[in-house]
């Protein structure tokens, strides 16, 4: 069944061009579920605008609201049958499924997208290695400029930066007055500075 828009018959709507009254939206679905196609044309006039209303709410994008309205109305074709008119009104039974519809497309994109991430994921080990490489890189350099310092440096830096002791713990450990430590701290880091040419 071919669900496009198309001129309603006259024995439906009453007059030729003017839409059935909203009260007759119950009336079409039992109609439709019959089979019969002049009635979904006139009940897809009259609904389909509030279809695509609400699913334009959820959605925010006209062009996938516009597909979604079409299997809702599509749905409606299908499944005519199961409306029960004690449930509540047909604009309700109609409304539900335009809002499941565009909600279930919302999750469906979503857990695309979590696919797509998941795969993307998938790749980091590669550059988990590629940083560990890098790191052992930078430790080797770091290592090599330690040798380029004085032992004083090198024993001032190396407890502070390895050891994770302050200012003061390390001057307590060696037995000198803080100013020296900060003092062989700034002379070392720059010496460590310029053999690894970071500027």
């Amino acid at each position: 069944m071919n669900v496009r828009r198309s001129g309603q018959p006259a024995d439906v709507a009453g007059l030729a061009g003017v839409p059935p009254p909203a009260a007759d939206l119950a009336g079409l679905i039992g109609e439709v579920a019959k089979g019969d196609e002049a009635a979904f044309r006139a009940l897809y006039d009259q609904i389909s605008g509030q279809v695509l209303g609400i699913v334009t709410r959820v959605l925010r994008d006209p062009a996938q609201s516009e597909e979604v309205m079409q299997e809702v109305l599509l749905g409606v074709w299908r499944n005519a049958a199961r409306f029960d008119p004690a449930a509540g009104s047909a604009a309700a039974w109609i409304m539900t499924q335009a809002h499941r519809r565009a909600v279930d497309r919302v999750r469906s994109q979503q857990s695309a997208s979590d696919r797509e991430l998941r795969a993307a994921v998938a790749v980091i080990p590669y550059d988990e290695v590629a940083e560990a490489v890098q790191a052992s890189l930078e430790h080797e350099r770091v290592r090599h400029c330690l040798t380029g310092l004085t032992a004083v440096q090198r024993e001032t830096v190396t407890l502070a930066f390895y050891g994770g002791y302050s200012y003061r713990e390390v001057a307590q450990l060696l037995g000198i007055p803080v100013g020296t430590v900060k003092t062989r701290m700034r002379d070392g880091l720059i010496r460590l500075r310029d053999c690894m040419g970071v500027e």
